[in-house]
């Protein structure tokens, strides 16, 4: 451990970290507010360049505030490297589970959709065949000797 401090400058870190997570908070919704339109009307990132600027703010926010939370709240600042590691590691797999899980749910969704469409899909009989009868092709008959 880094060494101890006292209950006023343990205080005072807890105070400034919350007034650092409560504007990152603060900015992330004005953000979230001013990309969908409801602060500026006509203004709205939905698509383009601006949706992925959008995007890429709210997850850098998210993760400097996940990453500030975890080395100062919970002390990870001031452990020895392996611990550290020990606990980010796994987290950093279950991200990747997440991801992976979101995938395969939106392939099944799609293929839901797919089959959905087929299910309803009418199909016609094909013209000129008789319908209920299957004529198989011609087949030639060897004999079973030898000559």
């Amino acid at each position: 451990m880094a060494g101890h401090q006292t209950y006023e400058e343990q205080k005072a870190l807890v105070f400034r970290g919350l007034l650092i997570l409560g504007v990152i908070t603060i900015v992330e919704v004005l953000i979230a507010l001013l990309a969908k339109g409801h602060l500026i009307s006509g203004i709205k990132f939905s698509e383009g360049f601006g949706h992925y600027l959008y995007m890429l703010l709210m997850v850098a926010f998210s993760l400097y505030k996940a990453y500030f939370i975890v080395f100062y709240f919970m002390h990870m600042a001031y452990e020895v490297r392996g611990l550290v590691l020990s606990v980010l590691l796994p987290t950093v797999l279950l991200i990747w589970a997440i991801i992976a899980f979101f995938q395969e749910g939106d392939s099944w969704g799609k293929r839901r959709e797919l089959i959905r469409q087929k299910n309803e899909e009418v199909v016609k009989p094909a013209p000129n065949r008789p319908q209920g009868l299957y004529q198989l092709p011609r087949t030639i008959e060897y004999p079973l000797t030898k000559s």
